[in-house]
């Protein structure tokens, strides 16, 4: 080795050189290296040169082949191709000029080539190959580095290389033969071998213009390299041509046979096979081909050269042998072990609460200060000739601050404005970016301004607001001395804030700053104040709308000051965190508001991070302080759990200090430990440094992935897109990651190891719901920092129930588990241990919630998994897994007791299938409908709440319509109802066929034909006439809607009750009408839209087939009307008896409707134990004796105006006439005679109670006669060309029964037409839940009238819901118009 110079050692190094390029021109070479901390310049330059030329180049660092491309890069330079950097020379006279920075400490060296590109030429040297230079940094502190330079030509091909070593403190320069050494200098490496290494090292260069013969040499040293560390001839071709490598040779000692291969260790490889296969259940026989399949992997390894000690070493790690030994013990191979759960009565689960909705309130702090402020800002925006920019308001504590920014002229000023006491210095500066502090132009400085370096100080001065006015009502006049005098005062007053205004000259993006008040700093959450001067919000603002059903106030004040969020997480989580108090003020919609924003920010329909760098401990503390919050919201506010759960999944856990800063310290260890300092894991390095964010798991977990699928990297782009993560989305990062991860075969086991301890430290801060970190939190653990990394020692939680950890280890233990049953046993038994501490005050709750909440996102995502193996399950396997789900969704659910009810339904069901009990199917079918009632109920209550809150406030931050679109329903699918759902949705089918129930519940068999229409509602075409016959599909029927003119059928998924008004409409008018169980027979009919049908029904099934027009005629029940008219309905007008009210025995057919007589009538007929109500009625007339009344004079007059205007068609007025009606007074002989036909019954007199419940009496009968024209009546009348005029209103008056189960018999079966046999419904409570249109079906049955005792049920009970009440009474409606022959017209009025 040659040394030609050695510098001294107490100043900087510095060597230099001159190499040949054409012509006259040459590139000089100097290399600076300063002392510790400092940097290494290289300086270039390229004598008479012009100024087209580009330096290609990228740095080496040890053990990568590829280029490492530095985060530090001159001016100008581009990437290429991510494998390369392009850096133009700047034209110094007659020469090119460039100089390189590098300050990783890693980096030894870079390499490069010179391209001119106006003669798309590259420049070699002498034809040897790519430029070296090999700079050994400063590794040490306080040692210098020592430089000597030489180079070497070679005429045999070689690249030209410069290499670096220290020796004696100085460092000499050798050629490259001599660098490798005499050890590999002998060893033949196979020509083909060496093209295919120089190929890709040109490949990895960007294909440049000199071909790949040229990195030949410098291709053979590498592979002679890899042969010195120990690598095989094989193993390279392996490597190379990625295929799989040969066996070597083996003496006759090495090899061992298969006997020899001690049965422990197959025992273990098979139970390694076993769980990778997700722990399914084999038979016997393919648990022997798994023992052999273990064998023969075994002895593969062993004919390769490993013996059985090492052998061991590798497979026995960990816990495996004590799973495997367990199993031996039990001799249970290959099964899974269970836990057993403890028996408990599931109404321990029951919540129930009585949350209100909280009118919103204006977000005011202080409300005096925030009135000032206001005004001030309205003095500024009154200015016709300003237009305001930006707008920002900050806390100082329990002050304000008002930030303005306005374009007055094209001239911007920023108006700053505090009600904050004591003096006050205003420290800022202008910037390009937030982050980068610029002094401002001295011509722009306020008065009393003191310029500094990178900053300017200004002091606030104080402003009055004379003549602020405000008026407020004093209780009690002091002056006066009165009790209650109310006087409206107007106080005029003086307010002092304190202001800066700037004139900003220059082309700037916005302006910094801090505070300082008497030596103490003021920042905004530990950070620098920052101001745009612009607002990019108000570019985004769309049609916001009202705000209706929103805490509005709140969501304005989230829009304000999202601009300021979206700086880093840190500031977001700032921020929401001061927003958490209002929140709760706010109530229900409050939380909403958090709990809309934060998931918007979650699903990146928000920005995480804009031009700020921030430390990810900084983060984390951000993220302790709000977690804390919902921690201490979740005690006091017990009826929002639900809310503050999904909130607290949405943020992560957190953590103070230590816990944060390993994501900054541990990245550096794992570059440091597995030698991978360059390329992508280094930028990636650099975003975890200054913005980690949940998108640090994604990309830790798709490095783990690619790692482990044998560094495919399409698997790591799959992982990152299957979790939202783009190569758009790598770019925009502040710190952008523009490189693929490409590591070395030998990196695999230490990556795998270290990346997964780091996924670790990720999800500690940034995943909350993450069930691994959930659970170390809980039950504890030490991690021991390395060298400078900090170590974290999180301990156990105190109090947890006795054998909890060890079912927490049970669940850890089988989360991959193929077969999930077990799991989610384990899940629901870990959360009902669980659930107790929830509801205490327990010291660290929020760990507790972190971790049911974790348990409760893995049962979802357990039974996702289990989706294909259900497939082909037996019912009873289908149902065990419904309860589990429910059980699940009750544990996670506020106000949960008809989930509970429908729990304890599912339970029975499964004992009645294990039992083979008779009609089994159609009681778990009951339940099914029951548990879909309470689903879709749960769905109404999220829409209702969370909805409008995510329309307005996402409209007010921009996000996209499409994720507004679905908000709601991607809440309800990130948890266990949309599973649950997809449960049920897959049994129903199979109970139907069981209890042989068909795909239809035909309601009213009809044979028609029509074209089919399809609707979301039936309500919303009720009045409508539809010219051709029409087979309506309409996805809701409520029940108590009209069948439009012109329909012959109506389909529906809904399932109304046979005595539903549209129902008995149906059956009276000769329409076909039916539930069809089957979405799949919906969605072929929804696709036909507009073709025509013909419908078959049967009493419990339809067929159907498109037919031919000519086949219409004659077919539809619309056409056998038209060629045989229904008889015509006609009304007799009723006249006034003279009396207002008469008792049931004066019930005639000139007095009252049917439904009065009929109850007369059967009051006589039916045994004394049966109780029939007592009923009075207002018979007909009395409606019009008391409008004619001279008391009423006024609003006959306007009734008869209105009802003119009805005639012309004006059918608004229905409900002004109705409202109307209610002005009527009663006369007194009406009150009288009511009151004594009522006591001579026996009924309650109301006004007997306060003149206040005569009152709600009379406006009950008021509404009753108001009936007449509420809008379903009046235009069921018009269609069958009744006169509305000759309908009478008569007031049925009856004591309601305080009933434990109501019903209705039919004497003929409606739904087959059979007189031989009746038909009951039977509900719970009152029966206005079976005529009502309540949810859900009652129990029905039909039975032979020839044998009564045999009665065969139909359907069990699904609807949730039962009336109660106590001893009262209800007025009715009884018109001449509601039993009509061929005219359904019961349930058109009030009752």
């Amino acid at each position: 080795m040659t040394t030609y110079a050695v510098l001294a050692s107490d100043r900087a190094s510095e060597v230099s050189d001159r190499f040949y390029l054409e012509a006259n021109s040459h590139l000089k070479i100097g290399i600076t290296s300063p002392g510790p901390g400092g940097l290494t310049e290289i300086n270039l330059r390229v004598t008479n040169s012009n100024n087209s030329l580009i330096l290609h180049w990228g740095a080496l660092c040890p053990g990568k082949n590829a280029w490492l491309l530095p985060s530090r890069r001159p001016d100008g330079t581009n990437v290429h191709k991510n494998r390369a950097l392009r850096t133009p020379f700047v034209q110094s006279g007659s020469d090119s000029v460039l100089k390189v920075e590098i300050d990783d400490p890693e980096i030894y060296g870079i390499e490069f080539l010179v391209h001119d590109e106006a003669q798309n030429k590259w420049f070699v040297l002498s034809n040897f190959g790519s430029m070296f230079i090999l700079v050994q940094f400063l590794l040490e502190i306080c040692k210098l580095l020592h430089l000597n330079f030489m180079n070497r030509f070679k005429n045999n091909g070689e690249n030209f290389r410069v290499l670096f070593s220290r020796q004696n403190n100085d460092v000499s320069v050798v050629s490259s033969s001599e660098s490798l050494g005499a050890e590999t200098s002998h060893v033949d490496v196979p020509e083909e071998l060496v093209q295919i290494q120089a190929y890709l090292r040109w490949e990895r260069n960007g294909n440049q213009m000199y071909t790949p013969e040229q990195e030949k040499a410098t291709a053979r040293r590498e592979l002679q390299e890899e042969l010195k560390r120990g690598a095989s001839l094989n193993q390279l071709r392996a490597k190379l041509t990625k295929k799989p490598e040969k066996d070597e040779a083996f003496t006759k000692e090495s090899k061992v046979t298969s006997s020899e291969i001690p049965k422990e260790l197959v025992q273990v490889q098979a139970y390694i096979r076993w769980e990778k296969a997700g722990k399914p259940n084999y038979s016997p026989e393919k648990q022997a081909q798994e023992f052999e399949e273990a064998r023969k992997e075994l002895q593969e390894e062993v004919n390769k050269g490993i013996t059985v000690e090492e052998l061991k070493k590798k497979i026995l790690k960990g816990n495996i042998k004590t799973k495997v030994s367990r199993q031996l013990e039990k001799k249970n191979y290959f099964s899974v072990e269970r836990v057993q759960r403890k028996k408990r009565d599931i109404v321990q689960y029951l919540t129930k609460y009585s949350s209100e909705l909280v009118e919103e309130k204006p977000y005011t702090s202080p409300e005096r200060a925030t009135s000032v402020l206001n005004f001030f800002s309205e003095a500024i925006e009154a200015n016709q000739n300003t237009s305001i920019l930006n707008k920002k308001n900050f806390k100082l504590g329990n002050e304000e601050l008002m930030v303005i920014v306005t374009d007055t002229s094209g001239k911007i000023k920023v108006h700053l404005a505090t009600n904050y006491k004591g003096p006050l210095i205003l420290h800022w500066g202008v910037a390009q970016k937030a982050g980068e502090w610029t002094a401002p132009s001295t011509s722009v400085l306020p008065p009393g301004s003191k310029l500094l370096d990178q900053a300017c100080d200004t002091p606030f001065t104080e402003v009055s607001l004379d003549g602020f006015v405000y008026k407020v009502n004093l209780v009690k006049f002091l002056l006066h001395q009165s009790e209650n005098f109310l006087c409206p005062l107007l106080i005029c007053c003086t307010y002092l804030l304190q202001s800066v205004e700037i004139e900003i000259g220059g082309n700037y993006k916005g302006m910094l700053f801090v505070l300082c008040s008497d030596g103490a700093w003021i920042k905004n959450n530990d950070s620098d104040f920052f101001v745009e001067f612009s607002n990019d919000a108000s570019k985004r603002i769309k049609d916001v709308g009202d705000g209706k059903g929103t805490a509005k106030v709140l969501l304005d004040r989230i829009a304000e000051l999202e601009s300021e969020a979206e700086r880093s997480l840190m500031h977001r989580f700032n921020i929401a965190a001061d927003l958490v108090e209002e929140a709760k003020n706010q109530g229900e919609l409050g939380l909403a508001g958090i709990l809309v924003w934060m998931r918007f920010m979650v699903t990146r329909q928000l920005v995480w991070n804009k031009n700020y760098n921030v430390k990810p401990r900084e983060i984390s503390k951000a993220q302790d302080k709000m977690t804390d919050l919902l921690q201490n919201l979740y005690k006091s506010q017990p009826q929002y759990r639900e809310l503050i759960r999904i909130i607290m999944s949405t943020v992560g856990r957190g953590g103070e200090g230590d816990v944060g800063q390993r994501i900054r310290d541990e990245i550096l260890v794992i570059q440091r430990n597995n030698d991978c300092k360059g390329a992508m894991m280094e930028e990636w390095h650099q975003k975890l440094h200054n913005n980690t964010s949940p998108d640090d798991v994604v990309i830790c977990q798709a490095l783990i992935d690619y790692i482990k699928n044998d560094f495919d990297i399409n698997v790591y782009w799959e992982t990152l897109k299957k979790n939202g993560i783009t190569k758009e989305r790598l770019l925009s990062y502040d710190r952008a990651i523009h490189s693929e991860p490409n590591f070395r075969r030998d990196q695999k086991e230490g990556l795998l190891h270290d990346l997964g301890n780091y996924l670790r430290t990720l999800k500690a801060v940034h995943s909350g719901a993450d069930l691994e970190s959930a659970i170390a939190t809980c039950t504890g653990y030490q991690d021991e920092g390395q060298g400078f990394m900090v170590g974290v020692q999180i301990n156990p939680v105190q109090g947890l129930p006795s054998g909890f950890p060890g079912l927490l280890k049970f669940v850890l233990d089988h989360v991959e588990d193929k077969s999930v049953e077990p799991l989610l046993e384990g899940l629901l038994e870990a959360r009902a241990e669980l659930r107790q501490l929830l509801f205490s005050s327990h010291q660290r709750l929020k760990d507790l919630i972190f971790l049911d909440i974790a348990l409760d996102s893995t049962v979802r995502t357990a039974v996702e998994r289990a989706y294909d193996e259900l497939n082909s399950a037996d019912p009873q396997k289908i149902m065990y897994f419904i309860t589990l789900v429910l059980e699940n969704l009750a544990l996670s659910s506020d106000d949960n007791e008809d989930l509970l009810y429908s729990l304890k339904g599912w339970s029975q069901a499964l004992e009645m299938c294990k039992k083979n009990e008779e009609n089994w199917a159609l009681y778990a079918k009951s339940f099914l409908d029951r548990t879909r009632l309470a689903l879709a109920s749960k769905a109404e209550a999220y829409h209702h709440l969370l909805q409008p809150t995510a329309e307005y406030l996402g409209s007010l931050l921009g996000v996209e319509q499409w994720a507004l679109n679905i908000f709601t329903e991607e809440v309800i699918r990130g948890g266990s109802a949309a599973s649950l759902s997809m449960l049920l949705n897959r049994l129903d089918p199979v109970l139907r066929k069981v209890a042989n129930l068909g795909s239809w519940q035909v309601i009213s068999p009809v044979e028609v034909a029509g074209y089919i229409e399809v609707v979301d509602e039936l309500l919303t075409v009720q009045n409508k006439s539809y010219e051709k016959p029409t087979i309506l599909v309409a996805k809701s029927v409520k029940g108590e809607e009209e069948i439009p003119d012109g329909t012959v059928a109506v389909l529906t998924p809904d399932m109304p009750d046979v005595l539903s008004h549209v129902s008995v409409r149906a059956r009276n008018s000769k329409i076909c009408f039916a539930t069809c169980f089957d979405p799949a027979i919906l969605a072929q009919l929804e696709t036909n839209k507009g073709k025509l049908f013909r419908l078959k029904p049967t009493s419990a099934d339809i067929t159907y087939s498109e037919i031919d027009e000519s086949e219409l005629p004659g077919s539809t029940s619309a056409d056998k009307h038209g060629d045989d008219p229904s008889p015509s309905i006609t009304l007799v007008k009723k006249k006034f008896t003279g009396k207002y009210a008469i008792s049931a025995k004066e019930f005639t057919n000139e007095t009252v409707g049917a439904k009065s007589r009929n109850i007369s009538f059967l009051k006589e007929k039916v045994p004394s134990w049966i109780g029939i109500p007592t009923s009075v009625a207002l018979p007909f007339g009395v409606f019009e004796e008391v409008l004619s009344d001279p008391i009423n004079k006024q609003v006959a007059r306007k009734i008869k105006d209105l009802k003119e205007k009805l005639a012309k068609g004006e059918f608004e007025y229905l409900g002004e006439i109705r409202k109307t009606v209610l002005e009527l007074a009663p006369p007194p002989q009406l009150v009288e005679e009511l009151k004594n036909k009522m006591k001579e019954s026996g009924m309650p007199w109301p006004g007997d109670e306060g003149q206040q419940r005569w009152e709600q009496a009379w406006l009950a009968i008021k509404k009753v006669w108001g009936s007449k024209w509420n809008e379903r009546a009046y235009f069921s009348t018009r269609k069958v060309k009744l006169d509305h005029e000759y309908l009478c209103m008569a007031v049925l008056v009856q004591e309601i029964i305080s009933a434990d189960y109501a019903f209705v018999i039919h004497t003929t079966n409606p739904l087959t037409g059979d007189s031989s046999e009746i038909y009951a419904e039977l509900v719970k409570g009152l029966g206005e839940t079976l005529v009502g249109a309540y949810p859900g079906r009652a129990l029905s049955f039909v039975c032979k009238k020839s044998d009564l005792n045999s009665p065969k049920v139909l359907g069990y009970p699904s609807k949730p819901i039962g009336l109660f009440i106590k001893r009262s009474i209800i007025f009715r409606s009884d018109s001449n118009g509601e039993d009509l022959e061929g005219y359904a017209g019961a349930g058109l009025y009030d009752r």
